[in-house]
Order: C-alpha cells, then sequence, then structure tokens
C-alpha cells in the first residue's frame, strides 16, 4: 500500500477470540469482497469504516479484535490458501454458517463432502420446526377465540396426544388394550371348539366372542369419528396411511353386519357373496397394524425400512438372480435321475427360495451328486445374499432411533425454555423477545449437531433457523 492502508508492510494483525493471527495482505485480497480484505484495504484515518468492520482496534499495536469463534476461523482462513473450506467436526453447523456470513465468505466455497452432509442433514432441521410448532399449538387451548374451538383442540389433544395429560393416557392405553382384544378374539373365533351350529348347521363364531367383537368395533368407531371431528386438517387427516388403515379395519365389520342382517335371503344364498363376506372377515387382521399408532418402535421400524429402500432392493436382486441360476442347474442337473422332483424350471423356483433362505421343507431335494453339490453352493449363496444387506439396514434403524430421541428432546427443551422465558420477561417480551428465541434456538441447535444428528444445508439454514424463530415470536405475541 501506498500509506494509506492500515498495514504498509502487508500484514494484518487480528485476535480472534483472545487467538492472534497475523495474515498477509496478498493472500486476504484473494477475495477483496470479504471482510478481512475490506480491512486491509480500508484507511486508518476512517474510524467509521473500521468500526462496521471489526468490535475493536487498537491503533497502537495496529490490531483488529473479534469476539467470534476461533475455532470456526481456523476452518474458514482455509478458503485464501486452499480455495475451498472444510467443516471440523464438532464445530454447530448453524454458527458456522454464521460466521461465514460475518466473514463475507460466500458458501459456496465449502467442500463437497461438506455440502453433501449438510444437505443430507436438512430434514432434520424441518422436524425440529414442525416439533417445536406442534407442541406450540398444543399449548394454546386456552387461547382460541370461540368456545367450539377450544373443545376441539381439547378433544384433539385428548385422542391423539398420549403425553398432554393424565387422561389423554389412559385412553391411548384403553385403545391398545382394545387391539390386542380384538385380535385375540379373532384367533380365537377360529376354533372349532369353541364354534357354534347356527341353523344350518355351519360353524360359526361363538356368540359371546361376537359380542366382544361389536364392544371393540364400537369403540374404533368412536374414536375415529372423535379423532376426525376434531382434526384440524380433514384433507391431510384423511389422505393419513395410518388413519387409512384404521378405516379399512372398520368398514368390513359394518359391510358385513350389512350383509348379514339386511341383505335378502336370496342375495346371502349366491356364492361370490358368500365368498366376499368371508374375504372381508380376513381383512380383520388390519386391526393389529393400529399398534404402530401407540408403538414408536413400530414406527422407527417402518421409517428405518423405507430408508432402506435401496438395500432391500439389492437383496430381491441378488435373490432374483440366485434362484433363476440355481433353480436352472437343478433342473439340469436332475433330468437323469428317474424319480426326479424337478418337474420344469419354474417349478425348480420353489425349491430354490427354500434352499436360499435356509427354510428347507424338505418336500422337494436333489437326488444326484451334482444336484446336491448344487444345493449346497445354493446355500451358501443365500446366506451371504442375505447377510450383505442386513448391517446397513440395522444401521439406519438405529441412527433414526437416535436421532428421533435427540428431536424430541430439542423440542421439549426449547418449549421449556420458552415457557421460563415468558414467566421473568413478560414486560420486556416485545423488545427483546425475538433476540432470546433466536438464542435459545441456536443453542438447542447446537445442542442436537454435538450429537452428530442435527446438521443443516448452507443455502437453506438461514431460513429454517429464521422460521423456528419466528413461530416462538408470533407465540409469544399472541400471549402477550
Amino acid at each position: 500500500h501506498d500509506g494509506a492502508g492500515l498495514c504498509a508492510e502487508g500484514e494484518i494483525a487480528v485476535n480472534i477470540g483472545g487467538v492472534r493471527v497475523v495474515l498477509f495482505g496478498d493472500v486476504l485480497n484473494r477475495y477483496p469482497e470479504s471482510r478481512l480484505a475490506e480491512l486491509v484495504n480500508c484507511s486508518s484515518q476512517n474510524s467509521e469504516l473500521i468500526s462496521t468492520l471489526c468490535d475493536d482496534f487498537d491503533p497502537g499495536r495496529k490490531e483488529f479484535y473479534f469476539d467470534r469463534d476461533p475455532d470456526a476461523f481456523k476452518c474458514i482462513i482455509d478458503v485464501y490458501y486452499f480455495d475451498e473450506i472444510h467443516i471440523k467436526r464438532g464445530i454447530c453447523p448453524i454458527c458456522f454458517i454464521k460466521e461465514m456470513e460475518f466473514w463475507k465468505i460466500d458458501q459456496n466455497v465449502l467442500d463437497e463432502c461438506c455440502k453433501s452432509y449438510l444437505s443430507e442433514k436438512e430434514e432434520e432441521l424441518k422436524e425440529i420446526a414442525n416439533k417445536v410448532k406442534v407442541i406450540l399449538e398444543d399449548m394454546e387451548v386456552d387461547q382460541c377465540i370461540t368456545r367450539t374451538q377450544r373443545c376441539q383442540r381439547f378433544l384433539w389433544r385428548l385422542m391423539e396426544k398420549p403425553d398432554s395429560s393424565l387422561p389423554a393416557r389412559i385412553i391411548a392405553i384403553a385403545s391398545f388394550l382394545f387391539i390386542l382384544v380384538s385380535a385375540v378374539v379373532m384367533c380365537v373365533g377360529t376354533i372349532p371348539e369353541l364354534q357354534v351350529m347356527d341353523a344350518e348347521g355351519k360353524l360359526v363364531e361363538h356368540p359371546t366372542l361376537e359380542a366382544i367383537e361389536t364392544v371393540c368395533m364400537l369403540w374404533f368407531t368412536t374414536e375415529f369419528f372423535l379423532r376426525l371431528a376434531s382434526s384440524p386438517n380433514k384433507l391431510r387427516f384423511a389422505l393419513s396411511i395410518m388413519n387409512i388403515i384404521d378405516f379399512m379395519a372398520i368398514m368390513p365389520f359394518y359391510v358385513v353386519l350389512a350383509l348379514t342382517y339386511l341383505g335378502t335371503t336370496s342375495i346371502m344364498e349366491l356364492a361370490n357373496v358368500q365368498q366376499a363376506v368371508q374375504a372381508l372377515r380376513i381383512t380383520r387382521i388390519a386391526r393389529i397394524f393400529k399398534l404402530a399408532r401407540h408403538s414408536s418402535g413400530l414406527q422407527t421400524l417402518t421409517y428405518a425400512l423405507k430408508n432402506s429402500l435401496k438395500e432391500l432392493g439389492l437383496l430381491l436382486m441378488y435373490m432374483g438372480v440366485g434362484i433363476f441360476v440355481f433353480s436352472a442347474l437343478a433342473y439340469t442337473m436332475e433330468q437323469s435321475h428317474p424319480e426326479t422332483l424337478f418337474r420344469s424350471i419354474p417349478q425348480s423356483f420353489w425349491w430354490a427360495i427354500i434352499t436360499m433362505t435356509t427354510v428347507g421343507y424338505g418336500d422337494i431335494y436333489p437326488k444326484t451328486t451334482l444336484g446336491k453339490c448344487n444345493a449346497a453352493v445354493s446355500f451358501l449363496c443365500g446366506v451371504i445374499a442375505i447377510a450383505l444387506p442386513i448391517h446397513p439396514i440395522i444401521n439406519n434403524f438405529v441412527i433414526f432411533y437416535n436421532k428421533q430421541k435427540v428431536l424430541e428432546t430439542a423440542a421439549k427443551h426449547e418449549v421449556e425454555l420458552m415457557e421460563l422465558k415468558s414467566g421473568k420477561e413478560t414486560r420486556r417480551r416485545n423488545n427483546c423477545c425475538y433476540r432470546i428465541k433466536a438464542s435459545a434456538c441456536e443453542k438447542i441447535l447446537c445442542m442436537s449437531s454435538e450429537n452428530h444428528y442435527i446438521n443443516m444445508n448452507e443455502n437453506n439454514a438461514k431460513s429454517i433457523h429464521y422460521t423456528l424463530s419466528l413461530v416462538k415470536y408470533q407465540h409469544d405475541k399472541q400471549l402477550d
């Protein structure tokens, strides 16, 4: 510089959170729009500009002071030397993105591995936002405008939120017991010793079991329509997979009831109608899936399998190729035996399936030496094919289960922080609420990221963080 700049010797001294670093001006000018490059090029006489670029400045030592994270700065400074930034393990991604914005470094310089890591964790932040929003909505029962809205919200919490109150927990336990009783009655009703003869001499369910079945169905029906009536979003409720299962578990009972008691004798004598009634009775097994509503373990398993579709697809592909190859070989090798059990390749598919899955019913088996060798190889290949995708599926289950626990803890802790702040700073909340809630949100998300389950995408971090803070700010405004 010609003397007008702060660092005539081409060096700049910065103090980041107590850590002093000396940097060269020509290196910093590789990114002229960055904050450090602006400091290098600004005039020492322009104190107003300096005050906007740093927290403090010592003219004697020509040292700039920044109250920022020194660990994050060590990562950010790499961009001037290597033209890319890598986020070190243990650094909160939210804070790091804000640090990059402070130092005026574009997020496109992030390393590809970090971009991929942040992109994969973006959905987890949205889950936190949704969980916090749901909890806040549950807390607004007493603030509804009309009595109808208050009753609807209270009924929704009673039927859908077992953790909201003791009556809600009792209803959840009762629903769980009704599902178990209904499943047991369905199984016991098929025992011939417990069945009775009807007027036509056919075995039917015992009247006592039918009465228990009717009581269970009345409970399921009442529960379903109460949840539907209290649902804040009827369309979303109707399209939910679990609610569709609930409806499919209830509907056959009333269809059979209508065909049995309301249908004419001529209609019931039709073979097709009788088969339809029998098929509808079998669909009662769908009630067992209602347990997933009350079991977080079943829900976690479902989501883990959903996230493991690629691994499951590979498993099916391996098994399909093996079944085709070994069944064809078995059919060819067994043709020389006069009492062969392999009549065709499609028939050999069944043998290949039970052999590769290590079931081995024994209804079909090879009799030649080559056929037995082929069976041994198919058995070993089946064990390997099944074992290969198992570890990724189990890993997905553990990761999803632990992530859900962290998300729930984060959301509950955030609400506790909000309640604590609302009790102590009611008068001042209109002025400082946004800042407090943003800080609380940042703390809880940082806590989650330390467990390596929460992270964010660099392009959407600011908007998601703002959304979380804005939801809580609007809630506090309604309280005021």
